[in-house]
């Protein structure tokens, strides 16, 4: 899936993007059920009294609410990677949302947790981002693939290391072994006495 961010920098593009698994969204759909299979056992203990239609009605008002407030927590959840940075959107509660991102070089940690039966067969879990920022950590439940996922987020944190600190390392590298090479050349061309048959010579190496 594609996201268009209108504030990427220059020479920056979206690489990744997760959102949860569908699993969340089945078990919304599961709330949903049950309380519809208890509102039909209300009505056939108790009947249709005005009294008991008004209560479900209000009931349902409020549940409607919280299972549409909760759906939107789930399908709002977003972590988007770029070749630079990771943004994390979470939508806490109802008008309520956080926006957090950090560059991919802060990144201390990826952990993962798959826990249950249900989450390995489907495969989902929890990702967790350690970084080194004002964030602490971004986790995300319900999180699809999360081995993958992680593996590839450690690739993408790998390359925009090398694309800052690959190149003075290497520079460094190639200075040290120019050192290194001068001092050898040095040693081998000092003069070495040895005698043979008597005879005193010095002998270049």
């Amino acid at each position: 899936m594609t996201v268009d961010l209108k504030n990427l920098r220059s020479g920056e593009k979206v690489d990744l993007v997760v959102r949860r698994h569908w699993i969340a969204f089945v078990l919304v759909w599961i709330y949903a059920l049950s309380w519809i299979i208890f509102t039909l056992c209300i009505f056939f203990i108790l009947g249709l009294w005005s009294i008991v239609l008004l209560l479900m009605t209000i009931f349902w008002m409020f549940y409607s609410l919280f299972l549409y407030v909760t759906w939107l927590n789930y399908e709002l959840d977003i972590f988007i990677f770029t070749n630079n940075r990771v943004v994390c959107i979470e939508q806490k509660s109802f008008l309520n949302r956080a926006v957090g991102e950090t560059t991919l070089d802060k990144v201390q940690e990826v952990g993962i947790q798959t826990k249950g039966l249900l989450a390995n067969v489907l495969d989902y879990g929890t990702l967790s981002i350690m970084t080194a920022g004002s964030t602490e950590s971004f986790d995300m439940s319900f999180c699809p693939r999360p081995m993958i996922h992680s593996r590839y987020i450690n690739n993408l944190v790998d390359r925009y290391r090398d694309s800052l600190y690959g190149w003075s390392a290497n520079v460094a590298k190639e200075q040290k072994r120019s050192k290194l090479q001068s001092v050898e050349n040095m040693q081998t061309k000092e003069k070495v006495k040895t005698i043979v048959n008597g005879t005193e010579h010095e002998i270049n190496y």
